[in-house]
């Protein structure tokens, strides 16, 4: 099928069958250009990373499950640079077409995996969630997607941005195709027991703009009517701002770590966005580290006591749609800021997160996240199905 939104990256159109017979025969997949695929260079989205790297011998674990599983893999997809954006744009390698909003980002850094399955062009792809880049670009293409349990899954040959908070995601269109998808991988069955307890994160739904939060209204509503116990809290009593605030802190100074040697060896090419935020990253503090790192304590206690056994909160996956693609630094920075508060929770706290396509707001679409215990991903899923069926998601 030709890449008619440009998801895939230079050559990156290619077909590696899976095994016959298993439980997603029939079904096809794309991998983010962070993954290694045996044979072909890790591009990670920048033209200077692969070089002087050899090509990998192996697949990544996530590309070798799916494959196993049945899977055919048909290429390689783009990704924001290094995995260092949010919106899905990137200037070596293009800007995937969102054919769910026209003319706006994809949302990033799993841009093109999120393109590819909402253009059809495959049934699931595989994405890498940092501080966002599943949910988002999930929220923003109307997709399903999850980022599992921080430490849940095996990341062998996956590129590395901030390991304490790095994770693999995959989408997908339709809530069958995504809990299909989601039992390999996680490696438990999606069974129908929901939970019986939910939490709407008020906090949350205060920072989106307010025609996402009169959007997912009924979606909420269809929520609520299926779990039954219903109650509003504040998900983060120092406020979701300082929990962003220390994500942003941890994030980029593990990050300047994982890229520091290849900075410093081969002077790469680097986008100004990409390129400040190393930077900044290099000059965190360490008394700023150490205050994220208590930040990061307090906001795992908090949710330990809020997400009890049978408990699932829920909170708009981003503040509001897709914006515009191009728009200028000074634009994007202040858009950035808003959708890391809402977003912040997964990276600080390893927490179990799908987005679920739940509301359009004039016609975009927007997602509604349900956030679980760590281990839960497989609840979060099934109650993902479970809105589906009642015509929410």
């Amino acid at each position: 099928m030709e890449d008619s939104v440009g998801a895939f990256v230079t050559n990156g159109r290619f077909r590696i069958e899976g095994a016959s017979g298993g439980p997603l025969a029939g079904l096809t997949f794309a991998a983010k250009d962070l993954f290694d695929v045996a044979g072909r260079p890790t591009g990670g989205g920048n033209h200077d990373w692969p070089r002087h790297r050899p090509l990998p011998t192996r697949h990544a674990w996530a590309v070798q499950t799916l494959l196993d599983a049945g899977a055919t893999l048909v290429g390689k997809t783009i990704t924001d640079e290094v995995s260092l954006g949010i919106l899905g744009e990137n200037p070596f390698d293009g800007t995937p077409v969102n054919v769910a909003a026209p003319g706006r980002v994809p949302g990033g850094s799993s841009s093109g995996s999120a393109a590819a399955v909402a253009a059809g062009l495959c049934d699931t792809a595989l994405g890498t969630d940092t501080g966002g880049s599943v949910r988002v670009p999930a929220s923003f293409c109307g997709l399903y997607g999850i980022r599992p349990t921080h430490g849940r899954l095996d990341l062998t040959g996956m590129m590395a941005q901030a390991p304490s908070s790095d994770t693999t995601g995959w989408f997908a269109r339709d809530a069958e195709t995504f809990a299909r998808v989601s039992a390999v991988m996680l490696g438990e069955a999606i069974a129908d027991a929901l939970p019986t307890r939910l939490v709407v994160a008020v906090d949350a739904f205060g920072l989106a703009d307010s025609e996402t939060a009169r959007a997912l209204r009924p979606a909420v509503e269809a929520l609520s009517r299926l779990i039954g116990e219903v109650r509003e809290e504040t998900l983060a009593p120092p406020g979701l701002a300082a929990w962003a605030r220390a994500q942003r802190t941890l994030q980029p100074a593990e990050a300047w770590q994982t890229f520091r040697e290849w900075v410093d060896r081969d002077n790469p090419r680097l986008a100004f966005g990409v390129a400040r935020g190393l930077l900044q990253g290099s000059m965190i503090a360490e008394s700023e580290r150490q205050w994220a790192t208590l930040v990061r304590l307090e906001a795992r206690a908090r949710v330990a006591s809020l997400l009890a056994p049978g408990t699932v909160a829920c909170l708009p996956t981003t503040p509001f749609p897709a914006p515009p693609t191009g728009l200028s630094l000074s634009e994007q920075q202040p858009l950035r800021d808003r959708i890391t508060a809402l977003t912040c929770p997964g990276g600080l706290t390893g927490l179990a997160q799908v987005s679920v396509p739940a509301a359009t707001v004039g016609g975009l679409p927007i997602g509604l996240s349900l956030l679980g215990a760590p281990g839960t991903d497989a609840s979060l899923v099934a109650l993902a199905c479970a809105m589906s069926r009642s015509g929410r998601a």
